[in-house]
């Protein structure tokens, strides 16, 4: 299952309007088939790593990060049907899907011809890899990562507004990859005037893969190529957006925190003291220092070159 949840990685932030699901099927102990949902959506993993084994899928074992489709699509069969024409034996499943039109549907429709079903198999890992998914399900608005690049006391940039560059090289390829698997990224006007962002993907073999520009403008407006919502309540009218990073500036931070809109903090910090600068974060409504307490859970630090870089996930 880890190995499914892995692949499906491969799909995040291209397989939209699907979600990004990883399968593989093994038999005789050997692994015969991979697959993962493809950009666009189709195929879904199962169909991947069908067509890949071809008929050694007879009898396999089927491991699927999340319950496999029973809705039909004019872009293709239910994937819990092509697992059963295929014969497979027994189907291993991460987490239940959320979707109406499948939520439970699948494992019924599988365990109806007679298929062995196991599921919530590393389920909290399989959850994380969905949780753009599962949060647009569930919460009708995408999953949001707020990135902030910090020195040690707190701040964006000098007293002028001067700001490139805090972190290092490192850090910086490592944002472009979190980029990478987005799908849109937004930052408020004040951002926009002061640094005209490109908030493009420059890694290498990556470019292909930047995400869709957002601006939040209370007037609505925003340049060519760019998307604009005029509040933080506004990102679920984003179609097609499981996964939406929020990267500046400090006023939009404070906005997307105030309404308890950030699921993920991915925090950046350089070892320099600024001082007297700019601020992180704005006023985020917060009344006593206790109702700070018991949010934010670390999931992962780790040192970019003489960054740090930590990721909290918001506890819910």
């Amino acid at each position: 299952m880890q190995a499914a949840i892995a692949l499906a990685l491969r799909g995040r932030a291209l397989s939209s309007p699907n979600p990004a699901v990883g399968c593989i099927l093994v038999r005789d102990g050997r692994v015969i088939g991979r697959g993962w949902t493809l950009a666009g959506g189709r195929p879904h993993a199962e169909a991947m790593a069908l067509d890949t084994a071809g008929e050694a899928a007879y009898g396999a074992t089927a491991y699927v990060t999340l319950e496999p489709c029973a809705h039909q699509s004019q872009r293709g069969p239910a994937c819990a049907d092509l697992l059963i024409a295929a014969g497979v034996a027994r189907v291993v499943i991460g987490t239940q899907d959320p979707d109406p039109r499948t939520n439970g549907e699948g494992i019924a429709r599988l365990e109806a011809a007679g298929i062995a079903v196991q599921s919530g198999i590393a389920e909290a890992a399989a959850r994380a890899s969905l949780a753009g998914f599962i949060t647009r399900q569930t919460q009708r608005r995408p999953f949001v990562t707020l990135k902030l690049a910090t020195s040690l006391d707190g701040q964006i940039a000098l007293a002028d507004g001067s700001s490139q560059w805090i972190t290092g090289p490192q850090a910086r390829a490592h944002t472009h990859v979190e980029r990478a698997h987005h799908d849109a990224i937004l930052v408020g006007g004040g951002t926009m005037r002061a640094d005209a962002p490109r908030l493009d993907v420059r890694l290498k073999g990556l470019e292909a893969r930047s995400p869709r520009r957002v601006l939040l403008s209370r007037m609505g407006d925003a340049p060519t190529g760019w998307t604009a919502i005029a509040s933080p309540h506004d990102i679920g009218s984003l179609e097609g957006c499981d996964w939406l990073m929020v990267e500046g500036g400090a006023e939009t931070a404070a906005a997307f925190l105030a309404i308890d809109s950030v699921d993920r903090l991915l925090l950046y910090r350089a070892p320099v003291v600024i001082g007297r600068g700019k601020a992180a974060l704005g006023d985020i409504g917060l009344e006593q220092l206790s109702d700070a307490h018991g949010r934010w859970q670390l999931e992962d630090t780790r040192l970019l070159g003489k960054d740090r870089v930590e990721s909290y996930q918001r506890i819910r």
